[in-house]
């Protein structure tokens, strides 16, 4: 019999149903004692805030934790929080976050938000690049090695990983959306699309000094449709005649395409090189393209409009006023403001995914079918709507 599902009952369903994909296909399809994460804003969960020293204001946060204090650029959860939750293991703490006596026991997190795999340029928004991220997962390492023979294991068990999770433990990546979209403000789509090579090259790079270090197990996401975003359609998109069927800048998702081509071979020649290891490749270009393409059947309102920003429809974003920001424009005080129903919107705040968004990818990603090689679909159960 079939079952109709009215769009006011259509998302809380799919977050029940993708919290039960969770807790099936975590124990075989993710078995891993710690992990070390690396990456820009999709997966920062604080470590911009605490480097840099500045806070991000309400509605950030406010759908699940609350607060804008835990630094994500989100209104609630990240793709990371959920993974860490289909692996049954808590949310990851950033490693420039001080306050609070931070356990690192089930690993670390490195992502900053505008992270970048090529070094940062003086004007960044981020200076930790992935080299930079690297450097700070040796150093942590050697703290922890260090620490625990001086100090012996019992003592450090709360907050320090065992010696032996560095070689068993999971290394993700969510990192080169900054690297593309910041060049558009500079060079042409042909020397973006040149630079690529050279992009990927210091990607390998990183992970062959991670892998030499005794990193074995490696889950790296493709980037996104970055032609989707309401920030670049802003700046990018004012001539109709540059934007696909969806609404989305065909230059961004042309660059987007051509770096996750070249990245997925770069993840077969790893996944031959490194035969007593894992390299997985996760297809997130896909998941969130077909997300876009299909917002309606899924519950969603709005594929493209920020659900917190300034300006109204048709993409609620302003360069100059912030989701949360209030400042004096043409002489009137404007807040950055959040929608009513943030579950109906894809993106938040015109370059971060919505929470309901992020869970969407999530239970996406656990069906196994956008991963080269395939997660074990026995376990990891599709989302069917």
């Amino acid at each position: 019999m079939a079952i109709s599902l009215t769009k006011s009952f259509a998302i809380p369903l799919l977050l029940a149903m993708c919290s039960t994909i969770f807790r099936i296909g975590s124990s075989a399809v993710f078995d891993y004692p710690a992990v070390f994460n690396f990456g820009d804003s999709n997966s920062d969960t604080g470590d911009l805030v605490a480097g840099k020293g500045f806070s991000l204001s309400l509605p950030y946060g406010q759908n699940y934790f609350k607060t804008p204090s835990t630094g994500r650029f989100c209104n609630g959860r990240l793709i990371v929080d959920f993974l860490m939750d289909a692996m049954d293991m808590p949310y990851l703490n950033p490693y420039l976050d001080s306050v609070g006596a931070p356990s690192f026991r089930k690993g670390c997190n490195y992502a900053a938000a505008g992270s970048t795999i090529l070094p940062a340029a003086a004007t960044a928004v981020s200076p930790f690049s992935l080299g930079v991220q690297l450097n700070q997962f040796l150093h942590f390492k050697a703290r922890v090695l260090e620490l625990r023979a001086a100090k012996g294991g019992k003592k450090l068990d709360k907050y320090l990983p065992d010696e032996d999770y560095f070689q068993k433990g999971l290394y993700m990546f969510d990192i080169g959306q900054n690297d593309l979209a910041g060049s558009f403000y500079s060079k042409t789509l042909d020397q973006i699309l040149a630079s690529i090579p050279s992009i990927l090259a210091e990607f390998e790079n990183e992970i062959q000094q991670l892998y030499n270090e005794g990193a074995r197990n490696f889950w790296i996401h493709n980037t996104g449709p970055l032609g989707c975003l309401a920030q670049n359609v802003a700046k990018f998109g004012t001539d109709p005649s540059k934007l696909d069927e969806f609404g989305c800048v065909t230059s961004h998702n042309q660059a987007a395409k051509l770096f996750n081509l070249q990245l997925h071979a770069l993840c077969k020649k790893l996944q031959g090189q490194y035969t007593d290891g894992t390299v997985t490749y996760v297809d997130i270009y896909s998941i969130k393209s077909n997300l876009i393409a299909n917002y309606s059947r899924l519950g969603f309102e709005q594929p493209i409009m920020a659900c917190c920003g300034y300006g109204g429809p048709p993409l609620n974003y302003d360069r100059d006023i912030g989701c949360g920001q209030t400042k004096t424009l043409n002489g009137t005080t404007v807040t950055g403001k959040g929608c009513d129903n943030s579950s109906k919107y894809i993106n938040w705040d015109g370059i971060h995914y919505s929470e309901a968004a992020n869970q969407f990818v999530s239970s996406q990603i656990l069906t196994g079918k956008y991963s080269d090689p395939p997660l074990d679909n026995k376990l990891a159960l599709p989302l069917e709507l």
